[in-house]
């Protein structure tokens, strides 16, 4: 018999590992890990004039923001890289992956974390803890990834956008965009969620709810 089964701290977890692989998810297609200084004058009818809002072009990993003259978006944003192979830098096609592979985790805990509700083990070993497990090694490659990035730095198209300054872990005249302290936060909560699955497990496996299993109660709920 299928026992649905809810407490608070197996709820907490299960919204915070879906939180947590879409952060990461967020981060890894957003354009702004980088911010370059904002634009120069512009151009109005061969006289140039300052914008009352200067635009700041954003470059990520494989992705960019940036002004286009005479364009009717003013702004566009979009990938720079047509193929693996033109991201920016070596340092960043490593990040790429072992962000992507993380990511893949994260959404595979998340799937799990639903299904927890219903299903408290996988194959006689219990889900929280599998999926703890799987939420450190995520963490991991996202720390090797996220160490690697700043490696990049001094490849050509960041110097172009942050100017010549840039080299490898000196980001130049630009500065740290939302996208990369959104991978880094997803990280840290990446590893709150791998410690606290232990508390989901202990919650799930209590007294109290064996007590509630035992009266022949299909769900289950204690706080």
């Amino acid at each position: 018999m299928c026992h649905v089964i809810v407490t608070c701290r197996s709820m907490l977890w299960t919204l915070l590992s879906i939180v947590v692989a879409f952060a990461e998810l967020i981060a890894f297609m957003g354009p702004d890990w980088l911010v370059s200084p904002p634009s120069g004058p512009i151009s109005t009818n061969g006289s140039y004039r300052l914008s009352s809002r200067p635009h700041r072009p954003t470059l990520g990993l494989y992705a960019r923001c940036r002004k286009v003259p005479y364009h009717h978006r003013d702004i566009q944003c979009g990938p720079y890289a047509a193929h693996f192979g033109e991201i920016a830098s070596g340092f960043w096609q490593a990040t790429v992956i072992f962000l992507a592979v993380a990511i893949l985790i994260l959404s595979v805990v998340a799937l799990f974390a639903v299904f927890s509700m219903c299903f408290q083990s996988i194959m006689r070993k219990s889900i929280f803890n599998v999926c703890g497990l799987l939420q450190g090694i995520a963490g991991l490659f996202l720390i090797m990834g996220l160490m690697l990035y700043p490696a990049g730095w001094g490849c050509v198209k960041v110097k172009q956008y942050c100017g010549e300054d840039s080299s490898p872990y000196r980001v130049g005249d630009c500065s740290l965009g939302w996208a990369f302290y959104a991978a880094i936060g997803g990280t840290v909560l990446t590893f709150f969620c791998a410690m606290f699955s232990a508390q989901a497990e202990k919650a799930t496996s209590s007294d109290k709810v064996q007590d509630e299993i035992e009266e022949g109660r299909s769900l289950v709920c204690v706080l």
